[in-house]
């Protein structure tokens, strides 16, 4: 028997205060359907801390455990400050687990971005954007950065070589 897909939530903003931010709510909504639908995937919540406090990871683990998923699926990754980290962590994590694809979870304007550098690992990818997206306004401004940031990450990819950044390695969730 073959490993399932993973399951992979892509991280963004925490509040000040600590509380996920709308773009992060609707990421790990995302993510739920997914693990729902996958019931025997791993989940990795993939996002770091650019300030002090709780990690996109951590919050994402929390709200999905919350909501019954069981802890020892999900995997987290507090190291990523960036796209391009998610998706090295991604990456490392489908070369141990020998997933065949990555569920990718995000708001439909950041799926484009996520899977291009996904098939620039070799990885391949199934988008899933789920129904609740961002708010039209948000979304098109949003589009236009992904639309130069696709060109500034594959610059950085090609520098850097295929290989994912090193030290991204997920780790288990606590319980």
């Amino acid at each position: 028997m073959s490993p399932p897909p993973l399951i992979v939530i892509f991280g963004a903003a925490v509040r000040r205060d600590g509380r996920p931010s709308s773009a992060l709510l609707r990421r790990i909504g995302h993510g739920l359907d997914a693990a729902r639908t996958h019931p025997e995937s791993p989940v990795l919540c993939s996002g770091g801390a650019l300030r002090a406090g709780p990690t996109e990871a951590s919050i994402m683990a929390q709200v999905l455990a919350d909501r019954g998923v069981a802890k020892a699926r999900l995997i987290l990754d507090e190291r990523s400050l960036s796209t391009l980290d998610n998706v090295a962590a991604a990456t490392a994590q489908v070369t141990f687990g020998g997933h065949p694809y990555v569920v990718a979870c995000s708001d439909a304007y950041h799926l484009p971005r996520i899977r291009l550098l996904l098939a620039v690992h070799g990885v391949r990818s199934r988008p899933w954007p789920g129904r609740d997206q961002a708010p039209w306004g948000h979304g098109a401004a949003m589009g236009l950065r992904e639309a130069l940031a696709i060109p500034h990450n594959l610059a950085r990819v090609m520098l850097r070589g295929r290989r994912p950044a090193p030290s991204y390695g997920p780790t288990p969730a606590k319980d």
